[in-house]
């Protein structure tokens, strides 16, 4: 039996089935019960519309209510003046770029140039005199700067407002500002196709814009303020946008919402075929098993494959033809941007064509190898005629309990026969033949497997020699399974041990260094200030008034030096394994509610939403409760002291498995680095100018009591997102 007209036609029906039914899977909740107004894209271009909207329309840039809101401040002024140097220093410098020039100009005999050059010189030396004694002239300096920013920018947003009406012009407007009653309206007010309104018991259009106005982030002689921020109080419109029923034919617009209209009838039509091709197969066009189980050339082929490599084949076929489905389903939503459409016909029919293909060969594939596994005997062959079988009882038998001299000296030996059967051919015509056929069968293959390895042991060797020297960049290339290929693995991983404790050393005595950097400076900042108030307390001329301001700061100095001083004996304490648990039944959530309870003000003072999740009912732990308490208390203040003013900070306590887990997310006030693992040090923050009063030690604390108790602490970085997440086995 061959392949007929009715096997053919199954194997359509199939691929069509398959087509439709995985189209309807990737497409249905796009489209089914939707229109285009609902859809994804539409929805981001809405929301993008109603931002450039509120920035460019609603609420632009004021050019003017900028320059009047600039202020210069004193730091601005020192920067400013000493950007090059001392008064002595930038004098010289100028004097010292003039001096050429004006020789040169002497030597020529040009005495007009050089009165030119000399009054150019002492000019400038006049202002750099004038930027050392008065303030007011560097201020204005500053402040022309800040204003040409601002101009700069104001320029830009002027060109984006343009660009965004260009883009967006298909969108029409009607909104009032809800305090001023200031009116904005496009002019457009044809039947709409899509509206959405605003106020009138529904949530108002609200803007608060934020302005950056900055340089390119470098001080440079030109440009010594490199940012300003406005940030523009929240503004309520009412009323509504929409878009003309004229606008259908808008070049970006009117092609996607074509798309989308012409794909949904194209994806509706093919999911009705596919019911009824599903209908057909189950009645009148029900296949057998003997469509498929025809004799051919081809199944013949598919046959001699071993069993492996034939359900590869299929697997592969099954894939390509997902992908396929994949690309034709792209092909159909974007229907209406070819602008060829015989290009676009031939486009899904050739790949309709490689699909009906590559579904056939999973069918047939499926039903032949069905039928060679339809009894265990017949299993049990195919199972060893399997190429993984075959090569790994090849290797097995090749290389098992084999080392590479006895393998090197084999190769050696039938290298020796054959020279040896190369002389006896020579006394002998009749044994030239039989020699021939062993060279090339057996002599060279042995020659070509010695040399290689031979080849592979000096590079080994090689490589071996620049590790010893220090070269650790280049790992060894293991090469198959020989005793050879492990030795260089083993190599490798001596390589990478070595890699990554020279690494270690170098971390840890950098470190080193930044601990005891850090360690002086917070010490020394408060003692500095205890020994400097102490001295102004001396004096018997203060008032009562600033003696009592002097102790009020010596106390607090005393304080923070107090803590310092804790922290540190605590971690060290910690690091020598010298301290004690006192573990209780303790409920987590109760303990998790005192912590953040303590600072949920400080919070609220620091301008950040706290939001807490914990369970419902107890969550019971076996955990030093004051410790705990500790490593809890010092994750909310570390999100207290680094989180983002106007930022929400999420503090969320869950069972997870036998686990509690505790988590903080908060986004970061200071730029983060990449080594996160590092915050865990001792003295090291994500505030790497130091700004904070914190120790350096609530993290490297918290890690040491999270690991006495069995216990996990890991940090997440995203961008500006911090994460902290301990957990510790439930009770």
């Amino acid at each position: 039996m061959k392949l007929n007209a009715k096997s053919l036609l199954s194997l359509f029906l199939i691929t069509w089935v398959v087509f439709s039914s995985v189209l309807f899977i990737l497409n249905a909740h796009k489209y089914i019960g939707s229109n285009y107004f609902e859809s994804s894209n539409f929805e981001m271009t809405k929301e993008d519309f109603k931002q450039q909207l509120g920035r460019y329309v609603l609420q632009p840039f004021d050019e003017k209510k900028a320059k009047e809101s600039i202020t210069v401040t004193q730091e601005e002024i020192d920067f400013h003046r000493n950007y090059y140097g001392t008064l002595s220093e930038q004098v010289a410098n100028i004097r010292e770029q003039y001096s050429d020039r004006i020789l040169q100009a002497d030597e020529s005999g040009d005495a007009q140039l050089k009165e030119i050059l000399i009054a150019e010189r002492d000019a400038k030396i006049e202002d750099i005199k004038e930027n050392f004694s008065d303030d007011k002239h560097v201020e204005e300096k500053i402040r022309k700067q800040k204003e040409q920013l601002i101009e700069k920018f104001a320029k830009e947003e002027k060109l984006a407002a343009k660009e965004f009406l260009n883009n967006y012009g298909y969108f029409s407007y009607n909104l009032v500002n809800v305090d001023t009653g200031e009116h904005f309206d496009s002019g457009n007010s044809n039947v709409t196709i899509f509206s959405e309104k605003y106020g009138n018991q529904k949530p108002y259009f609200t803007v608060n814009n934020y302005f950056y106005v900055g340089s390119d982030g470098n001080y440079d002689s030109v440009t010594l303020i490199n940012q300003m921020e406005f940030n523009y109080e929240t503004v309520q419109f009412e009323g509504s946008i929409s878009i003309p029923k004229s606008m259908l034919n808008a070049t970006q617009f009117g092609t996607e919402y074509k798309s989308f209209t012409v794909a949904k009838i194209i994806f509706y039509s093919i999911w009705a075929t596919g019911i009824l091709t599903i209908i057909a197969l189950f009645t009148i066009a029900k296949p057998s098993f003997k469509n498929f189980n025809f004799s051919s050339r081809l199944k013949e082929w598919f046959l001699r494959v071993p069993i492996d490599v034939r359900i590869v084949i299929v697997l592969t076929s099954a894939l390509f033809a997902y992908a396929l489905i994949d690309s034709m389903s792209n092909l159909i939503s974007n229907v209406t941007y070819y602008y060829n459409l015989t290009n676009y016909v031939v486009d899904v029919l050739f790949n309709f064509i490689l699909l009906f293909i590559s579904i056939t060969i999973v069918v047939l594939g499926v039903v032949w190898i069905k039928e060679c596994l339809s009894n265990a005997q017949k299993f049990k062959q195919e199972f060893k005629q399997a190429f993984l079988y075959r090569l790994a009882d090849g290797i097995q038998d090749l290389f098992l309990n084999r080392s590479i001299g006895i393998q090197s000296v084999i190769i050696m030996v039938i290298t020796f026969l054959s020279g040896i059967g190369f002389a006896g051919s020579m006394l002998d015509g009749g044994l030239l033949l039989v020699y021939v056929v062993l060279l090339f069968f057996i002599g060279l293959p042995a020659l070509i497997i010695f040399l290689r390895r031979m080849g592979y042991l000096n590079l080994i060797m090689k490589q071996t020699k620049d590790m010893a020297e220090g070269r650790l960049t280049t790992p060894i290339k293991v090469k198959g399974k020989s005793p050879l290929a492990n030795h260089a693995e083993n190599l490798n991983h001596l390589r990478e041990g070595v890699r990554k404790s020279l690494t270690e050393q170098a971390k840890s005595e950098r470190l080193k260094t930044e601990l005891i950097t850090n360690v002086s400076h917070d010490l020394r900042t408060p003692l500095t200030s205890i020994i400097t108030y102490t001295d102004l307390l001396k004096n018997p001329n203060l008032s009562e008034e600033e003696r009592n301001k002097y102790i009020d700061v010596l106390d607090k100095k005393s304080a923070r030096l107090k803590t310092l001083i804790e922290d540190l004996f605590e971690v060290s304490k910690m690091a020598s394994g010298n301290i004690e648990l006192n573990k209780q039944r303790i409920d987590l959530t109760q303990l998790m509610q005192q912590a953040v309870g303590e600072h949920e003000e400080a919070f609220r003072d620091a301008n950040l939403d706290l939001r807490i999740t914990k369970p419902d009912v107890p969550l019971y732990a076996n955990v030093d409760g004051q410790k705990w308490w500790r490593v809890l208390d010092n994750l909310v203040v570390n999100a207290l002291k680094y989180s983002l003013e106007g930022t929400r900070v999420y503090m969320t306590l869950t069972q997870k498995g036998m686990d509690a887990e505790f988590t903080v997310k908060n986004i970061a006030k200071y730029e983060l680095g990449e080594n996160v693992e590092e915050l865990t040090e001792r003295f090291k923050r994500a505030d790497t100018s130091r700004h904070t009063d914190g120790s350096g030690l609530g993290l490297a604390i918290a890690q040491s009591i999270v690991d006495m108790h069995n216990g996990r602490l890991k940090i997440d970085v995203d961008g500006d997102l911090f994460k902290v997440t301990i957990t510790v086995p439930v009770s």
